[in-house]
């Protein structure tokens, strides 16, 4: 017996959705180049999805050898249609290498 992938999917898409009340604050972590406006161009890119976004609640934790700063950011999620345009944005970003 093989399971349908697409429906496989959608079962686990729902049950996601049920675990997540909104509103909430929901931590997203990107890591990406360790450039001198990479923060501020991440903070930048989430305010368009959260305008009332504070940045001063940003976590920055550069790598070991300072090549890469991993970034966690608490967004006010509202919908899981925002947080699926924010990771959208982020994963597009061409300083961004991961996201989670």
């Amino acid at each position: 017996m093989t399971k349908d992938p697409k429906a496989t999917l959608q079962q686990a898409q729902r049950l996601e959705e049920s675990l997540i009340e909104y509103p909430c604050e929901f931590p997203i972590k990107a890591m990406g180049v360790n450039e001198p406006d990479f923060a501020q161009k991440i903070v930048d890119l989430v305010k368009q999805f959260d305008p009332d976004f504070d940045a001063s609640t940003v976590v920055m934790k550069p790598s070991s050898g300072g090549k890469y700063l991993g970034l966690t950011l608490f967004v006010n999620a509202t919908s899981r249609e925002q947080l699926d345009n924010i990771y959208r944005a982020l994963t597009s970003h061409e300083l961004v290498k991961y996201v989670l």
